[in-house]
């Protein structure tokens, strides 16, 4: 009887594991089998239907007819106010812009007087203004802290929502007085007998009259200018900002080389819009600037007259003729300075646009 060693055994194959069909052969099969499961359980959402053609035309037109309608109802306006004007136009040209006669009684007039006011108190109200606005905003984006940001920001807005015959009225009942008091009469004793300057403060101190309109006037356009700038800083991106701060830049650096050169467009915009609303406020300027259509000195003390003013005191009691048309030219010149302040600000924005790139 012999023996085989286990050694030199062939190894007796493994029976064959038979595969269910119930389950996948390998792991590929199972991510399938798992992407059916779920697209089974959470079906695609059903595509919106294209409007088609026929509605993007249509919201076009509307565009383009918003954009016509703001057109001609500028068109509009400066045709109606070239007409009325007509007769002064004709009878005065454009030595209207030169004279300082304003006589109803006699029929004479000129509109030096009032533009020479609204231009001096807008003026003085963008000096004022500007600087504090850039502060407020400059505080409030880079240096206030969070529990101070929120609501010192929503008291600044609450001052565009003043009437403006409230400011009026305390420009002419409170800040009137103490301007007279505290700084008129100060000035005058300081500076009595000098040249240049004792005219530039003289007057009657009673606190109304260019500077007082022009104090109002900031006051009143500082919110405006002051929220646009605070939200164009706000758009700056932060990587500039700290890329400049790792950098080691001081605040002014990153304000003045990083934040303004990139919201300059806004900036200036603000300024404009804070601009427009000197140039056409009403009744505070009527309240404080004194209504006085002469031009005796440049003295800020003053009281003298705008444009605004003009017509909101005369155009009511005006008879038809020569006195109505030259209240409506002086609405056009208001019309005129306002869109050559634009223009100009147009061009500065350009000329800066051409100029990046030139320092290194």
């Amino acid at each position: 009887m012999s023996i085989t060693p286990l050694d030199d055994a062939p190894p007796s194959p493994l029976p064959e594991r038979p595969v269910s069909s119930t389950f996948p052969a390998n792991a590929h099969t199972l991510d399938l089998a798992a992407e059916r499961a779920r697209a089974s359980a959470n079906p695609p959402p059903a595509k919106r239907p294209r409007t088609g053609a026929a509605t993007d035309r249509l919201f076009g037109m509307l565009a383009k007819g918003a954009a016509l309608l703001t057109l001609a109802m500028l068109i509009g306006i400066l045709l109606s106010l070239i007409i009325g004007a007509w007769p002064a136009i004709t009878k005065y040209g454009l030595g209207f812009l030169a004279s300082t006669t304003w006589d109803p009684v006699q029929e004479e007039y000129g509109g030096l007087v009032m533009i020479y006011g609204t231009l001096a108190t807008s003026l003085i109200a963008l000096v004022i203004a500007v600087p504090v606005s850039f502060g407020i905003a400059l505080f409030l984006t880079e240096m206030s802290p969070a529990w101070l940001k929120r609501p010192l920001g929503t008291a600044i807005e609450l001052l565009a929502a003043v009437p403006s015959i409230v400011y009026g009225m305390w420009g002419l009942l409170v800040f009137g007085p103490i301007l007279s008091t505290y700084v008129q009469q100060p000035l005058q004793k300081l500076f009595e007998g000098v040249p240049y300057l004792g005219a530039l403060v003289s007057g009657p101190p009673v606190g109304i009259g260019i500077l007082s309109a022009g104090i109002i006037l900031a006051i009143m356009i500082i919110p405006f200018i002051a929220s646009v700038m605070r939200d164009v800083f706000e758009v700056t991106p932060p990587l500039l900002k700290e890329s400049a701060y790792g950098l080691g830049s001081t605040t002014w650096e990153v304000v003045s080389k990083v934040v303004l050169p990139y919201t300059k467009a806004g900036v200036v915009g603000g300024i404009m819009l804070g601009l427009g609303r000197a140039l056409g406020e009403t009744m505070a300027v009527t309240f404080v600037i004194g209504n006085a259509n002469q031009l005796n000195s440049l003295s800020v003390f003053e009281a003298a007259n705008s444009i605004t003013s003009a017509l909101a005191n005369e155009f009511a009691e005006a008879g038809a003729g020569l006195h109505q048309a030259a209240l409506m030219y002086l609405g056009l010149v208001l019309f005129f300075i306002t869109f050559v302040v634009l223009t100009l600000s147009k061009l500065l924005l350009q000329r800066m646009k051409k100029s990046e790139g030139t320092k290194s």
